[in-house]
């Protein structure tokens, strides 16, 4: 079994930044991604790398403000997030795969997730 823990979420402003860890009791996957899930909302895709690091995918509503990377040394992936905004409230999740992975159902074990609130 694997054990994923999840870190650095927290309150902050509109415009602000937080960077979220997700550390894997072991193992080194071959996709590693984070989801998000707000209020009333269905889970969604946020960020998606591969087991190198050599490759990213971004929901279009994140790109260009999220950075997703990966340790595998240290067995933990990261999301950076700048410029936040109220409409990125939600609980995060990280999700991990042995495997290629394109849907949430791919992936093989997930976090118990970290709150992410940004007031305006």
């Amino acid at each position: 079994q694997v054990q994923l823990t999840e870190s650095g979420g927290g309150l902050v402003q509109a415009g602000g930044s937080l960077r979220l860890s997700c550390a894997a009791s072991r193992g080194t996957f071959s996709y590693m991604a984070w989801f998000r899930q707000a209020p009333g909302a269905e889970r969604e895709f946020v960020a998606a790398i591969n087991g190198r690091g050599t490759s990213t995918r971004y929901s279009d509503s994140v790109k260009g403000r999220f950075t997703i990377s990966r340790d595998n040394a240290k067995n933990t992936m990261y999301l950076q997030m700048n410029s936040l905004k109220p409409e990125d409230t939600a609980v995060y999740y990280c999700a991990v795969s042995w495997y290629q992975a394109q849907l949430q159902g791919d992936y093989d074990y997930w976090g118990q997730g970290t709150q992410v609130t940004v007031s305006s």
